[in-house]
């Protein structure tokens, strides 16, 4: 699935949107890290990762709000649904919906509301426009700047910052958990 979702995402980003091409890159290199933290869902999470802003492309902009669009597109070229769904409620999509109308075309897609669908939030909001890692706070502080105090977007990530940090917080434990069960693990086999 993986080496099909990043020629999907290359074929509808690469050119069009190098700078978000960029950023889905970096999103889904933070995912391949949290294999271990993924367990079996560590290909869906990479996966969603690669292909979350998909639907910035152009030619795939329907109703303007990239994750029904990348969702939609995703559905009718028969992705697997738990992919989709991932890819429509990315970092707290639901909110942003609810400000833009949006939120009727949105439910149309399940919120699984667990721990893969947390750290792929962690990976697109400890990622920067460019690919690289930062903090969640300046990526919050980014957008903020970008696009202007008076801009839907900042309305957005304004008021879905407590539950970005949460999904944050809550990837952070499990990988803590994880590194610390591996650790463990290793020291029992010595």
């Amino acid at each position: 699935m993986t080496s099909w979702a990043y020629e999907t995402s290359a074929a509808k980003l690469a050119k069009a949107l190098p700078r978000r091409w960029a950023h889905v890159q970096g999103v889904a290199r933070q995912a391949r890290a949290l294999g271990a933290m993924a367990g079996s869902d560590a290909e869906l999470l990479e996966s969603a990762a690669i292909l979350h802003d998909i639907g910035y492309a152009p030619d795939l902009a329907d109703t303007g709000f990239h994750p029904i669009d990348g969702a939609t597109y995703l559905a009718k070229i028969g992705a697997p649904q738990r992919l989709v769904h991932l890819v429509a409620h990315h970092s707290f999509a639901i909110y942003e919906a609810q400000l833009r109308g949006l939120e009727d075309e949105l439910s149309d897609f399940e919120d699984e509301r667990g721990s893969v669908r947390d750290a792929l939030w962690y990976c697109d909001i400890t990622t920067s426009p460019d690919g690289d890692e930062v903090t969640a706070e300046h990526r919050i502080a980014e957008i903020k700047a970008r696009y202007g105090p008076e801009h839907l977007v900042t309305r957005f990530i304004t008021g879905a910052t407590p539950e970005l940090l949460g999904a944050v917080e809550r990837t952070r434990r499990r990988m803590v958990a994880v590194d610390a069960s591996i650790q463990g693990g290793q020291s029992q086999s010595v």
